[in-house]
């Protein structure tokens, strides 16, 4: 669909703003700064170190430019950045939180799906998704088997050192809620839904989830306790309802979306809270609040009612952007020439992925780190074959995908129900690990602006939670 009057107006201003961008690549890493002068370039001042989300999630917008505009160029800078910092990946296939863009050298080593990092992992497989990309792919499976081997607790992550994998911060912090959403558009359910109970079990406990949640303590993290209107764990919520049409996350959904009515409404919008325990509200909305939170809340409830909407029966199928944006895989972008650049990646010009051994060393780099969890807390025993590079090498990962499929089998795959929907809810029923001690919050009309969810401390019941779960 295009208006009569469009003249790509919006094309040429975003390809002006990309082409005042591309500065920020000129480094001897391909790896961009962090922030660049549209009018002048890059401060000769400007700081060598840039997080690993920051260098890594640009692909989708850039690549798509790209495609729009037939210069290379976007397209280019942004994938050598992605290969650039996963060629400073550590000998267990983890990245660190921030790097040189000059040297290459970590600046920090935490490892995690949070802070810094999370998009990451989340444009390796979108990347795929909208433009076919099977580079992308088997980066993805890589850094997705690493994840799930030395940073999933089940059904906690916490951050290690990216070279030992010994643990360095046994903590949630909120930006790791978008992990269950990615993990249904790889097609690993079981884990999402246990880890997406947990996280939810954290919000069910505050009424909101704090910037951080210590997993040791089982609390707050000091300095960590505002919650600034983020959608990650909504967006999760959206997509593992999309995948199971489970009523429990509509009941999810409900709950966040009374909490921002009843606690962050306030006289020109809706406001940060600084103080998960108290409620207390601070002057601040971000735009993400609308791009993403509102819209996701929207998506579930619309999705509930029936699939008579633009996502769901648009004429492509969309890929969301970290911030929300749709995307749509058309011909023009999507349907392009396969890239075989990276050693190992699939081609679509044969059945098999190019022959890639494993020395002895490079087995050795994957042993088993035996750090165990705080309290107790143990490491999790989830599989994962490290004597080869091979696909597959994650449990139920990309169900379905195989190289050679065509464009339109890759969109058709991604959700897959179970005939025995008795079966299914016991298997629900069975993974359901966190128990918590809720708020009871309820859908008001309107309010005074003094108005917050009761306080944990009136909770009357105790009850008995298993380790994983959240107690008050």
């Amino acid at each position: 669909m295009r208006v009569p009057s469009y003249d790509n107006q919006l094309l040429n201003l975003a390809e002006d703003l990309a082409r005042r961008l591309l500065p920020a690549f000129d480094t001897p890493t391909g790896i961009p700064f962090g922030s660049v002068n549209l009018l002048h370039g890059v401060d000769k001042h400007e700081s060598k170190i840039t997080s690993t989300a920051g260098g890594g999630t640009l692909t989708l917008e850039f690549g798509v430019l790209s495609r729009l505009t037939n210069d290379p160029i976007f397209e280019q800078v942004t994938k050598n950045a992605v290969l650039a910092i996963w060629a400073q990946r550590s000998k267990l296939n983890l990245v660190g939180a921030h790097i040189n863009v000059f040297t290459g050298e970590w600046t920090q080593k935490d490892a995690g799906i949070g802070t810094s990092i999370d998009s990451f992992y989340e444009y390796l497989l979108k990347a795929y998704l909208l433009f076919g990309d099977e580079e992308y792919l088997y980066i993805f499976q890589e850094a997705y088997a690493a994840a799930m081997h030395y940073l999933y607790h089940d059904p906690w992550y916490v951050e290690v050192n990216m070279d030992s994998a010994a643990i360095v911060w046994p903590l949630f912090n909120s930006l790791q809620a978008f992990w269950p959403g990615l993990q249904v558009l790889a097609g690993d359910i079981n884990p999402a839904t246990r880890t997406h109970a947990a996280f939810l079990s954290v919000w069910r406990r505050y009424g909101f989830t704090p910037e951080g949640f210590n997993l040791a303590s089982l609390s707050v993290q000091h300095g960590q306790k505002s919650y600034p209107l983020r959608p990650e764990l909504i967006e999760s919520t959206y997509w593992l309802y999309k995948a199971t049409r489970d009523p429990r996350y509509l009941d999810a959904g409900r709950d966040m979306l009374a909490s921002l009515q009843y606690g962050t409404r306030c006289p020109c919008g809706y406001c940060h809270i600084s103080d998960v325990e108290h409620h207390k509200q601070e002057d601040h909305m971000e735009s993400f609040f609308l791009a993403e939170t509102v819209k996701y809340l929207w998506l579930l409830f619309d999705l509930a009612v029936g699939p008579d909407n633009l996502v769901e029966n648009g004429p492509y199928k969309y890929v969301f952007s970290t911030e929300g944006h749709l995307l749509p895989a058309t011909p023009q972008i999507s349907l392009v020439r396969e890239h075989c650049l990276y050693y190992g990646a699939y081609c679509r010009s044969g059945d098999l992925r190019q022959t890639y051994f494993v020395s002895e060393a490079e087995r050795d780099k994957h042993e088993s780190n035996d750090s165990r969890f705080y309290g107790s807390w143990t490491k999790s025993t989830y599989s994962s074959d490290y004597t080869t590079s091979e696909a597959s090498a994650s449990s139920g990962l990309i169900k379905g995908f195989c190289p050679g499929l065509n464009h339109g089998q890759k969109f058709g795959l991604l959700y897959m129900h179970s005939n025995d929907e008795h079966s299914d809810h016991e298997t629900i029923q069975q993974e359901e690990s966190t128990t918590v001690q809720t708020h009871s919050v309820m859908l008001i009309p309107a309010q005074s602006s003094d108005s917050s969810v009761p306080d944990s401390g009136n909770d009357q019941n105790d009850t008995q939670t298993s380790e994983s779960e959240v107690t008050s």
